[in-house]
């Protein structure tokens, strides 16, 4: 797979938005409300009729999985996604890769094919993002600093550093229970993608071009 740069997701991401007929708005708020913000923001992005139509959806499968089981596997938890809007839509692809510990492999069309990961182990879902190599860094120091201070304000999302065939690579990850139900790991997934191309602009002045 060819290594695509932050910028080229961030570049795409905006295209996406545009061909969707969006609008971008510049608002002031207080860093706190970063998650309320976040929210409303997703809320807003999709159309009335978008929205019965995947709350009907996860009502159905949620009815279903409670007579069957309590907690997702990876296995279970692909198929149930293949049949949610933003899949079915196309605005996102999905495929199991099998092995020891399967991992699904989520490519979020709407942001320029970025690349994202899931993972059910025990009580834990795990959605995960590559942002950037260690060696991409102009000030490693610096830039870790400036992460623990800040990272907060991405809300749903964590940062950390982690060795990926031996070279050191910044990941961006979210977390919920392995019985949440099928709206709440969308949800985690799409604010996962967009919070990967928020931290882009946020740290756009650490990065080598």
């Amino acid at each position: 797979m060819q290594k695509k740069s932050s910028a080229h997701y961030q570049r795409e991401y905006r295209n996406r938005l545009r061909e969707q007929g969006l609008v971008k708005k510049e608002v002031w708020i207080l860093p706190e409300n970063a998650r309320r913000l976040a929210l409303l923001e997703m809320e807003l992005r999709v159309s009335a009729k978008q929205r019965v139509s995947e709350l009907s959806l996860s009502a159905k499968g949620e009815d279903r999985m409670s007579d069957i089981v309590n907690r997702w596997t990876t296995q279970s938890l692909h198929d149930a996604l293949a049949k949610a809007d933003l899949f079915v839509s196309g605005r996102a692809e999905l495929e199991l890769i099998d092995g020891v510990e399967p991992v699904v492999h989520v490519v979020m069309n709407e942001y320029g094919d970025l690349p994202l990961f899931l993972t059910v182990s025990g009580e834990q879902i795990l959605v995960e993002a590559m942002l950037w190599s260690a060696t991409d860094v102009k000030d490693v120091v610096a830039f870790n600093e400036t992460v623990l201070r800040t990272h907060k304000y991405f809300p749903l999302s964590n940062i950390s550093l982690d060795r990926i065939d031996g070279d050191d690579c910044y990941q961006m990850y979210g977390a919920l229970s392995s019985a949440s139900s099928v709206q709440d790991v969308v949800f985690e997934i799409e604010i996962l993608a967009s919070n990967v191309i928020q931290a882009t602009q946020a740290y756009s002045e650490f990065l080598i071009n």
